[in-house]
């Protein structure tokens, strides 16, 4: 069976992520164990990716592949894994594309870039059994790489995570992990948000006390946002920072993997470590200020604009502002080669800014007539700092906000609405929508889920489309998930959030719109768990728990639906507070809870095997999501 000329595999068979543009099953392959890779020509590039290559074997079976030009073995009668890069380019596969051909003589990859090889050696390393993506624990005799010809390139040219290291830090090693697992899956962007009122995490050198202050807060664990007022004398030791050399480090082993680092400095708002560290430049003299250590310091009203009850932005009525800010990105501009700073631009609190002397004179003076556009003066103040710098500036959607500096990019996360608006005036874009693009959103029913104020589930994020109708593709550069850490403490919480959703938009962003079919997918990320699982990744199985929708009928009775994210799955419910398995009554129906029970228990099976986790939720919690409102 064909689906727009992809193949489609059972779960068992074949299963790459993103899926190829073309993928076509030829029958017998080869045993890795008996090759080699072969060079058809000297080239420092393609021996550093086949270093890489290797090191992936030698933690999984114990050995790597031996490195051999072709003139060394022009006779040669074992299989090889032949890397070619092509001396005509074929327009087809771009910059990142390749062509993989395997069969009983081996395997041959070429591309136009020594990007389009490593690409393909991901593909190849997901053609291999999932023990290859352990440690070297049991030995195989055998590695099986079966015969497919495949062609395949990405949709789009930036395919981006981002990963806040601001809110928790991550040590170098933990970064470095990080880009191993996205590189993977073909992403080629890492975007780093460094600093917020929680951290400034790279150092400057022109500014020390950055990192001597910023870097650092008061240790706090339960559920962010809600922790209590650090105390004057509570010890200030949680934290940490990049220094430049450790960030050069970092840099130079993504661009081994061909990923790029987007720096991200988020002004003028979301500074609270800034202002820990440099108070005077805030619109309230005299507030003594310390880095935020997750306890509330933003009112966000219903259906109306959060202010804050601290003021943690900059005054862009300050020189001051500027001067720190040419310093801070002068460094940052040296140190990061990618062409674009992230100047953040998101969730100004201005309510400090209304009752500020300094911004009404601001305002007079350069004729700004609301504070949208002291926003925009801000930011386009900034974008010419950056502009000086040789680099390009791009933000969040509010840097739309009374009019957009002439050169910036747009990164939309508030919907697409802001996106469209750039990319129809001509500027460029990067969705990344919290609809569908924020891993840190629940991933399943609250009643299970580390609570957050929102829900994304895998579906929805694997229908995330770059690309809204009527908008010219030229404007929309590609698009990114967004990993936001205020709830995230760790690294095996970090890829329980990470995964599989980063399939998802891993997907959207590499494979053609049209090959893109949700069941194959979910089949396919399936048998990438068990890939997982070998590698001792932590990733969320909420695509096999139940979809639970309360409502109410027109007697205020509470109904349940139930649904699955999956087909193939069947849900087992008990009311009656006990366990429920497949011997208990199967979801048919709407159910409607007995007039005295507590609970709801679900658990799905396929077959006869639990394949969900058991899920418990009070009714009245769900007579509350109705609108249910209970006498007192």
């Amino acid at each position: 069976m064909l689906l727009s000329g992809v193949q489609v595999f059972s779960q068992d068979d074949i299963a790459i992520i993103p899926q190829p543009v073309s993928l076509v099953k030829n029958g017998a392959g080869f045993n890795l164990n008996e090759t080699y890779i072969r060079l058809l020509k000297e080239n420092k590039d393609l021996r550093n990716i086949a270093a890489i290559f290797n090191e992936r074997l030698r933690n999984a079976i114990g050995f790597g592949l031996e490195v051999k030009v072709a003139e060394e073995h022009r006779v040669a009668k074992i299989p090889a894994v032949t890397l070619s890069l092509n001396i005509l380019s074929d327009a087809s596969l771009g910059k990142e594309g390749y062509k993989l051909n395997s069969g009983k003589a081996g395997v041959i990859i070429e591309a136009n870039e020594p990007a389009g090889i490593y690409y393909a050696l991901q593909t190849l390393l997901q053609l291999l059994p999932k023990e290859i993506e352990g440690k070297f624990t049991t030995k195989r005799s055998h590695w099986e790489v079966p015969g497919v010809t495949i062609t395949d390139y990405p949709r789009f040219a930036w395919r981006g995570l981002m990963f806040d290291v601001s809110r928790h830090f991550f040590t170098k090693a933990e970064v470095k992990d990080f880009i191993d697992q996205m590189a993977k899956y073909k992403y080629n962007l890492l975007h780093l948000h460094l600093t917020d009122d929680q951290g400034w995490r790279i150092e400057i050198k022109g500014l020390p006390k950055l990192t001597e202050v910023g870097a650092w807060r008061v240790e706090k664990t339960g559920t962010f946002g809600t922790f209590s007022e650090p105390a004057a004398d509570e010890p200030k030791t949680y934290g940490g920072f990049y220094t430049q050399e450790d960030m050069k480090e970092i840099i130079r082993y993504a661009q081994e993997r061909f990923v790029n680092i987007l720096p991200e400095i988020d002004v003028p708002g979301h500074s609270m470590a800034a202002l820990a560290s440099y108070p005077t430049m805030s619109t309230t003299p005299g507030q003594i200020y310390t880095v935020n250590a997750g306890n509330r310091f933003m009112i966000w009203p219903p259906g109306g604009h959060f202010y804050g009850t601290i003021d943690n932005a900059l005054n862009p009525a300050n020189e001051k502002v500027y001067d720190f800010l040419d310093k801070v990105f002068t460094e940052i501009a040296a140190l990061f080669p990618f062409e674009y700073i992230h100047m953040g631009g998101d969730e100004t609190a201005r309510n400090f800014w209304e009752k500020s002397d300094d911004i009404k004179a601001l305002m007079k003076r350069e004729n700004l007539k609301d504070l949208n556009e002291v926003q925009s003066y801000f930011v386009k103040r900034v974008e010419k700092i950056i502009s000086s710098k040789g680099k390009k500036l791009i933000g969040w959607d509010e840097i739309l906000e009374g009019g957009l500096a002439p050169n910036a990019a747009v990164m939309s996360w508030r919907g697409i609405k802001g996106g469209v608006e750039a990319a129809k005036a001509g500027h460029q874009v990067v969705m990344s929508p919290s609809t569908h693009a924020y891993l840190d959103y629940m991933q399943g029913d609250a009643a299970i889920e580390p609570p957050v104020y929102a829900t994304l589930r895998l579906k929805t994020a694997y229908e995330f489309e770059p690309v809204p109708d009527g908008v010219d593709a030229k404007f929309i550069k590609g698009g990114q998930a967004n990993i936001w850490t205020e709830q995230i403490y760790n690294t095996r919480h970090l890829q329980y959030m990470v995964w599989p959703r980063a399939f998802a938009i891993s997907e959207a962003l590499w494979t053609p719109k049209a090959s893109r079919n949700w069941n194959n997918f979910a089949t396919r990320a399936e048998s990438h768990f068990k890939r997982l699982d070998a590698a001792g990744i932590k990733y969320a199985p909420s695509m096999f728990d139940p979809i639970i929708t309360p409502k109410k009928d027109g007697n205020e009775k509470l109904l349940i639906d139930l649904s699955t994210e999956i087909t193939g799955l069947d849900i087992y419910y008990s009311f009656d507070n006990s366990f429920p398995d497949n011997f208990y009554p199967k979801y048919t129906k709407t159910l409607v809870p007995p007039k005295d029970a507590v609970k709801l228990k679900l658990i799905t099976y396929r077959g006869n095997t639990p394949v969900g986790r058991e899920i418990t939720i009070l009714v009245k919690d769900l007579e509350k999501k109705a609108g249910i409102k209970r006498p007192e």
